[in-house]
């Protein structure tokens, strides 16, 4: 398994590759896995940051530290064996004596507290989700030769915790951005909230403070990211203010551009929408997880929504914000899903054409009221499904791809391919990172390489499936 060990690229370092502290004066070097979504890698960031202001030296290289933090993800099947694969092989290399400890952190880590460790008594500390301010303290304790096991298990507190210290695990030029923790929604299939808690959003100041912080540093594009975003600031404000904060977030010249993730489709309002048409700095682009198209299914996973809202919302987005991109995930196999059920999930996803889609099979949570549902559909009918749905989407996004041949855009620009002088790897604002497809950049002379993190116009001369190759304007 090839584990995703990040290496810090912060602004509160002092170069890519180095450390906030010098190796000679480090109190101890870790290396760390991060696994999950954006939002839990926010988290990561954070106690990484605590853990760099103590005097910790983050290494790459596992079998160089001293010990190693596993933040990981406990929301469906796939996740939790990924989770555990990434702990089992950290533990062996602490068996063969390659590392001395291992820390596990995140939803997994909140999920099955003590079942987990029950399983794996050779993990040194378990620190849940709202317990990660005491990450430094929890590692003081192990590097000073306390042997003992810890569990560090908090209650959600009122307030989210503040994002402010972090060292960024993504490349310099872009961030996530946590508005809010938490979620009130109770999908039946989804078992969030029991490990996050209640939603629960931060102040708005709060939240412009931590994008100026971000933009100083350096970041162009800031991704914001929550469990439920249309309803931010309803717990504070007693309405949602998601266009409040926007146009804040806006108005920060620092920033390139501002993406929008986790739109639930509810609280989009003609404000929101025009927030959204009229903005300088907000891409037009949105992540809204739809989960299904067929009225039956959306009410047996609680949606409070239907096929009809769906497409009222989705056809006043496109008609209102020019060049709309909009991505959606879908799920296959719910209980009870019939052959009509996916033929309307079919028919929708074709009517709609969305740019990005992605599908999941249903996944049983034993601790969510779906888990508790008859009728359930065979995992092969499900990945089944999956598969002719995905083949569908295909259709349509390299259609998409297609007929973007020709166009100018600009391009971010993420990385040199590797091997490969005069490539680039970019996106445009049509692509999230690491979700969606990315944009090759070619034809760029070797002796005037691009600068990671520019914005680069570009014209689209080809498209390769999901992906695009494009050239850089002359006059770039």
């Amino acid at each position: 398994m090839q584990l995703p060990v990040v290496d810090a690229q912060s602004p509160a370092s002092p170069k890519p590759g180095s450390s906030a502290t010098p190796p000679g004066s480090a109190r101890g070097q870790y290396a760390v896995v991060s696994l999950g979504c954006p939002k839990n890698l926010v988290d990561t960031e954070q106690m990484l940051g605590r853990l760099d202001q103590d005097g910790y030296r983050m290494v790459s290289d596992v079998e160089s530290a001293d010990f190693v933090v596993v933040n990981t993800c406990g929301f469906i099947d796939s996740a939790r064996e990924e989770s555990l694969g990434a702990i089992d092989e950290m533990l062996e290399l602490k068996r063969q004596g390659k590392i001395r400890g291992v820390v596990v952190t995140g939803c997994l880590a909140e999920r099955q507290q003590g079942k987990l460790l029950a399983a794996r008594p050779e993990i040194d500390a378990m620190v849940g989700v709202f317990g990660r301010n005491d990450i430094v303290s929890v590692v003081d304790r192990f590097q000073s030769g306390i042997t003992e096991q810890q569990q560090v298990f908090r209650p959600a507190p009122i307030r989210p915790l503040s994002d402010a210290v972090r060292t960024a695990v993504t490349p310099r030029h872009f961030a996530y951005l946590k508005i809010s923790e938490g979620c009130d929604r109770l999908c039946t299939f989804c078992a969030i909230p029991k490990m996050r808690g209640k939603h629960y959003s931060k102040p708005i100041e709060q939240v412009v403070d931590e994008a100026k912080r971000l933009g100083e540093s350096g970041v162009r594009e800031i991704v914001v990211v929550a469990q439920d975003t249309t309803y931010y600031g309803k717990d504070l404000y007693g309405q949602p203010r998601l266009s409040d904060l926007l146009l804040q977030l806006d108005q920060i010249e620092t920033v390139d551009w501002i993406r929008l993730m986790y739109f639930y489709p509810m609280y989009i309002d003609d404000k929101l929408i025009d927030t959204l048409a009229g903005a300088q700095r907000i891409v037009p682009y949105i992540d809204m997880p739809l989960q299904h198209a067929s009225d039956t299914m959306l009410k047996r996973m609680s949606r409070k929504t239907t096929r009809s809202s769906q497409e009222e919302i989705l056809g006043r987005l496109r008609e209102r914000i020019d060049s709309l991109v909009m991505r959606t995930t879908m799920i296959t196999g719910f209980p009870g899903e019939t052959d009509d059920d996916f033929q309307q999930l079919l028919e929708f996803t074709q009517q709609q054409r969305f740019e990005h889609l992605g599908v999941f099979t249903y996944s049983v949570e034993d601790d969510t009221p779906a888990a508790k549902l008859p009728d359930r559909v065979p995992p092969e009918i499900a990945q089944e499904r999956m598969g002719e749905l995905m083949a569908v989407q295909q259709e349509i996004a390299f259609d998409w791809a297609e007929s973007r041949v020709g166009t100018v855009d600009d391009v971010i620009i993420d990385a040199p391919l590797p091997e490969q002088d005069g490539v680039w790897i970019g996106r445009t604002r049509a692509e999230a990172p690491d979700i969606d497809g990315v944009v090759y950049v070619s034809g760029v002379d070797p002796d005037e390489p691009l600068t990671v993190g520019s914005i680069v116009p570009c014209e689209i001369v080809t498209a390769n499936g999901y992906d695009l190759v494009a050239a850089p304007l002359s006059d770039s």
